[in-house]
């Protein structure tokens, strides 16, 4: 592994540096990757001179800065969930979620199994096709009516295990706002997750 630096410059003055990690290998092609850490990444063929992979960075440049921009922006919004925070927010969730599942089962019309509290990397909510419902405890940081929208949906995999125009039609008669409430989800989820 090797870090090479790029320095951009103008009118004589550096005004940025990009350093970057360069991996050659048997490839043919050159390629950039900008990991969740900021780090710049250039895989290029074994072969490939170097003034062409500085080249590659340097038309690359205004991308690679973005990249990096919205990696800090993420990071500066993201929520970090203390060891309290998770403690209080599962103890919240096993009391929350048996309510508003009970709530709106009954309001929908169907049953369902066992409800379970997890801390999943990616999903918010889920429904096996034995009807247990699993929810992610951090939904109890969100607005409530996030968590309901997501009670909603689970519930709707009850009479349809898709997402058909069925299913969202089912979701659309208990929710009529479910749009607006998916939408926050996806903006607030990254905060939390």
């Amino acid at each position: 592994m090797i870090l090479w630096n790029f320095f951009c410059i103008t009118e004589g003055k550096t005004i940025d540096t990009i350093t970057y990690e360069l991996i050659r290998s048997d490839r043919k092609t050159i390629s950039l990757q900008v990991k969740p850490d900021g780090r710049v990444i250039v895989r290029a063929p074994q072969r490939l001179a170097k003034y062409r992979v500085v080249r590659f960075v340097k038309d690359h440049e205004d991308w690679i800065l973005k990249q990096q921009k919205k990696l800090e922006d993420y990071r500066e919004t993201r929520h970090v969930i203390t060891d309290e925070e998770r403690r209080d927010g599962v103890q919240k969730a096993l009391k929350i979620f048996p309510e508003r599942t009970a709530y709106f089962a009954a309001r929908m019309g169907v049953n369902y199994g066992r409800i379970t509290i997890r801390e999943q990397k990616t999903r918010w909510g889920s429904c096996s096709s034995a009807g247990n419902l699993n929810f992610n405890w951090r939904l109890v940081l969100m607005p409530p009516e996030i968590l309901d929208y997501v009670v909603v949906h689970e519930l709707a995999h009850r009479k349809e295990m898709n997402h058909s125009s069925k299913f969202w039609a089912i979701v659309e008669q208990e929710m009529p706002d479910y749009q607006e409430r998916k939408q926050r989800l996806k903006e607030l989820g990254g905060q939390f997750i």
